[in-house]
């Protein structure tokens, strides 16, 4: 699973489909593609061809929030939606954080199946790699967000590892 932050206002939230048709899609889709999780590297619509094979997409909030962040309220409103999820993904070994609302909100979940009391002892980083209560593994990365990318603070290579690293953690 790669976990983000919200639809965002100009991408997911017109296009129907997470991180398609912004650009951090066109940051992230051609790194999913390198490391055999998707189709083809340009994601334009959620009728463009595009198939994920191994990954599931999703984000912690569900609405695309004003300024692209989600108040805390709004994150426990939403919180649900990924429990859900994550309950039907009965076969999820790996999770990829794409930044550290996305990697407080996976612990978070994790604190409400009563898997553990804290959120303690977890830190975020670029590249770290925790394995959570139940064997879960998450890998946090930057969000490929234009801020982050335009600014070198998070490179396709440095995305690569992380996916790269996903999917050999995945096939244990």
């Amino acid at each position: 699973m790669a976990l983000g932050l919200a639809p965002g206002a100009h991408g997911s939230n017109r296009t129907g489909r997470p991180f398609t048709g912004d650009g951090s899609g066109d940051f992230l889709y051609p790194v999913l593609h390198e490391a055999g999780f998707a189709s083809q590297a340009k994601a334009i619509s959620r009728d463009d061809g595009m198939k994920l094979s191994g990954l599931w997409i999703t984000a912690m909030a569900r609405c695309a929030p004003p300024g692209n962040k989600p108040t805390p309220e709004e994150l426990r409103n939403c919180a649900p939606w990924l429990d859900q999820e994550m309950k039907l993904l009965t076969e999820l070994r790996v999770v990829v954080c794409l930044g550290r609302i996305a990697f407080d909100g996976l612990l978070g979940h994790i604190v409400r199946k009563g898997m553990m009391k804290t959120r303690a002892g977890f830190a975020f980083a670029h590249g770290a790699e925790h394995e959570l209560p139940g064997g879960l593994i998450a890998i946090a990365s930057y969000h490929p967000s234009l801020q982050n990318t335009n600014t070198g603070k998070l490179t396709r290579a440095m995305l690569l590892k992380v996916f790269e690293r996903a999917r050999k953690r995945a096939e244990f």
